[in-house]
């Protein structure tokens, strides 16, 4: 049956024209095959009686978009290697939901595990002990004593001690009590949240930290014993201090282990050292000390100890341990108990750049050390400047595995960007050599999951390969020398929700390109003026297919070769995507990432289109079919690319853009971040909270908004209600700009979101939004 031009016009209820709604229907069937297939999220292997043989847990995660929310599951699988023999793999037969658990936490022999389900709208958090046949223990922990376990990557930090008899953990602080008031006005004794006769009050506003942590804002350590259920806070903690990452300490020449170590954050980190707590999500650059304090159970008179934290003449005080570094997290204790060793962003704390490259330091811990004694910090992997091509760049490190030794107690297991991939290193504490053990001659990117003894498991995956488990062990010869690494896939029940992934993708292509830098200024460093690289994902007849331009933020984070679910769907669309990783993006050395700062708007703007001429001039694509997209700092290259370079770009679309600095000073969680891409190294001396008329109207000259009376192309603007990061305002503000000059917008607002606008049914409908926004102006 023919469908008549007036039936074609015809709109649904959503205000689609029938074309545009059968676009949607079309990209949204093929999205979901993208969203609902699972991913891994943590994994933890343990040994069993066997010598061959080990459990391997994982922990897998799934958007489910009727519910908006994601479910998290459990999955088993048996490991047995015999010697040469191929890898075997037993896989229990289905993955067990976890309905409402916010964590779980093996302990170290894997006998026990620690299910945590925090409270929702001030109800109380629950920790179940499970043993191997049923739940051994359940916690009910009020309110009263502390809120949710913070469960996020950062101030996380969920402890067993080795007796498996304790557990430490952080979680939020009990609110202080709000004012209370009454029919005859304020009162002075407290009253219930219930009582009917009276109302409370707001009190004064606290502090939080920023994007992701609107709601929390001072996380504390508490430490629950087991047998008695007894949840005891630390003492001795400053209050303004945040603590996280909480580890034991090895036990002392008594046997037992009656010390924690964590890092804190000072609170006062605003402007000219004022009491203010900047952002901390995706900034390295907040100072942070690693701290030595007593397991409050272990403390003298304990047993009289308040459950809710109060204080005893006994109580111990944290001792700060890296006095003499500005910034120390991620703390691990060797096997043997003899290394504390730390990560470092010292860096970044000192340049003022909210990411950069990291350093590695170890100190020597006594079995009889005392919480007073002085301890030496001694570097382990210093910061690589200018690295030689095809050398190791530096560490970059976003996490590390709560066990990342191998047996030999002095051998880390570190996953770490390199240049445009990411890898699997091993490092030597004792003598600081570093190795590559991931495959040298491979583009994917690899990411530890896991220690097993003297092997690894991991996961890799291509931005066309869906992720895809293996198994690492060093080959050896007759006379037991080992020699470089083995990798074996593991088939797993993972894959089968990848299948008609992998089919969609199976036409493309990926390659890492290296984009010289034309014409570079002499007061570059030597880093500054190397190559960067590019990301490019090719359809079949590239030349005839329009191209993607993605972009990341930060600027100093990096897009690396890994599988992306929204970038290979607009892969499996007939894009070919071109994703680049300018100068400033970190995995390259110290010196190109710090050519960026006070050159945003710029450098970083003609390093995406020295980008995008490569390809065009090495007839890889058609340079009059091109859209470009990015989120945050990306955002705000889409919008100075549209702006600067009009005629380069037929569509785009930015997710949470900055697009003027000079308005997101006042409203942003990291205002220290606009003088630091504004104005370089003299941001840390020149930041205040009240910027002088010079400075915003620097802001404004760096900012998008300055070039926006050129923008032709049609724009996509994709905003998150909640964002603290980069506010509303700020794209509202371009966005009403530009249709006031007729420019073709389109709005979309996700009230609930924050600046990753995450949540499942957002994710996805603003992908599917991109998507058909792109194949509407790219035919």
């Amino acid at each position: 049956m023919q469908v008549s031009e007036p039936a074609l016009k015809k709109q649904d209820p959503s205000g689609m024209d029938a074309m545009m709604s059968e676009e949607y229907a079309s990209q949204s069937k093929l999205f979901q095959e993208f969203t609902c297939a699972p991913s891994i999220d943590n994994a933890w292997v343990f040994k069993t009686c066997n010598g061959d043989r080990s459990t391997a847990m994982f922990s897998i995660s799934q958007a489910d978009l009727l519910a908006n929310n994601t479910r998290k599951c459990i999955l088993y699988s048996h490991i047995m290697r015999h010697g040469t023999s191929p890898l075997e793999c037993q896989w229990s037969p289905f993955p067990i939901e976890m309905t409402g658990v916010s964590v779980v936490i093996p302990s170290p022999s894997g006998s026990k595990l620690l299910v945590v389900r925090n409270g929702e709208k001030g109800s109380s958090t629950k920790l179940q002990i499970v043993d191997q046949s049923h739940v051994e223990k359940e916690i009910c922990v009020d309110q009263s004593i502390h809120g949710p376990l913070y469960t996020d990557e950062w101030f996380q930090g969920i402890s067993w001690n080795q007796e498996e008899t304790f557990i430490a953990y952080i979680a939020e602080e009990s609110p202080r009590p709000k004012p209370a008031f009454d029919f005859v006005g304020y009162r002075k004794e407290g009253s219930s949240e219930k009582d009917c006769n009276s109302w409370r009050g707001q009190g004064e506003w606290e502090e939080n930290w920023g994007e992701t942590y609107s709601k929390k804002g001072r996380p504390s350590l508490f430490v629950l014993d087991i047998a008695s259920g007894g949840v005891r806070a630390a003492r001795g903690i400053a209050k303004s201090l945040s603590v996280g990452q909480v580890v034991w300490a090895p036990p002392s020449s008594s046997g037992r282990q009656t010390h924690l170590v964590f890092v804190g954050w000072l609170e006062h980190n605003g402007f000219q050292n004022t009491p203010r707590k900047l952002g901390i999500k995706y900034c390295s650059n907040r100072p942070c000390s690693l701290y030595a304090i007593r397991c409050p159970f272990e403390e003298p008179n304990a047993d009289n100890a308040l459950v809710s934290g109060g204080k005893s003449d006994s109580a111990s005080v944290a001792t700060n341990l890296t006095p003499s570094i500005s910034s120390a997290f991620f703390p691990r204790f060797s096997k043997d108990g003899k290394l504390l060793v730390f990560l470092s962003s010292k860096c970044a704390v000192d340049s003022g750049a909210h990411n950069a490259t990291d350093s590695l330091h170890k100190i020597n811990w006594a079995s009889d050390w005392k919480i007073d004694e002085h301890l030496d910090v001694t570097d382990v992997v210093p910061l690589v400047m200018c690295p030689e091509d095809g050398c190791f760049p530096g560490l970059y490190c976003s996490s590390m595995l709560s066990d990342p030794w191998l047996s030999n107690h002095c051998t880390m297991i570190l996953t770490s960007a390199w240049r445009s991939t990411q890898v699997i290193l091993s490092v030597d504490v004792l003598s600081g050599k570093v190795t590559r053990i991931s495959p040298e001659n491979s583009d994917y990117s690899w990411s530890a999951l896991a220690v097993n003894g003297n092997d690894v498991l991991s996961v890799s995956s291509s931005p066309i390969d869906p992720p895809q488990i293996n198994y690492g062990y060093q080959a050896s010869t007759e006379d037991h020398q080992t020699h470089g690494w083995v990798w074996e896939e593991v088939t797993s029940p993972l894959m089968a929700g990848s299948n008609k992934v992998k089919a969609l993708l199976s036409h493309h292509k990926f390659s890492i390109l290296k984009i010289p830098v034309t014409n570079p200024s002499d007061e570059l460093s030597n880093g500054g003026q190397l190559p960067f690289e590019a990301i490019f994902v090719s359809c079949e007849d590239s030349l005839q297919k329009p191209t993607v331009l993605i972009l990341h933020g930060g600027p100093h984070s990096t897009s690396v070769s890994s599988y992306s679910k929204s970038s290979a769907f607009l892969a499996s669309l007939g894009f070919n995507l071109l994703i680049v990783n300018y100068r400033g993006t970190p995995g390259f050395g110290e010196e190109a990432l710090q050519s960026l700062p006070g050159k945003v708007g710029s450098q970083d703007v003609q390093d995406c289109l020295m980008a995008l001429d490569y390809v065009i001039n090495e007839g890889l694509i058609d340079a009059s079919k091109v859209a470009v997209v990015g989120i945050s700092h990306g955002g705000f290259l889409t919008t100075h690319l549209i702006g600067q370079a009009p005629d380069r770009f037929a569509v785009a679309a930015a997710r949470n853009p900055v697009c003027n600095l000079s308005l997101m000073i006042g409203t942003t969680d990291i205002p220290d971040w606009c003088y630091a891409v504004a104005c370089g190294t003299e941001a840390k001396h020149l930041a205040s909270e009240s910027p002088s008329l010079d400075h915003i109207r620097l802001f404004y000259q760096k900012s998008p908004i300055a070039h926006i009376s050129k923008v032709k192309a049609p724009l996509l603007m994709l905003l998150g209600g909640a964002d603290l990061r980069v506010p509303v305002s700020n794209g509202l503000q371009y966005a009403r700009a530009l249709r006031e000059r007729g420019g073709d917008i389109k709005i979309m607002m996700f009230p609930e979101d924050i600046h990753g606008i995450n949540i499942p049914r957002s994710d996805f409908e603003s992908f599917l939004s991109i998507g058909v926004w792109f194949k509407k102006y790219l035919k």
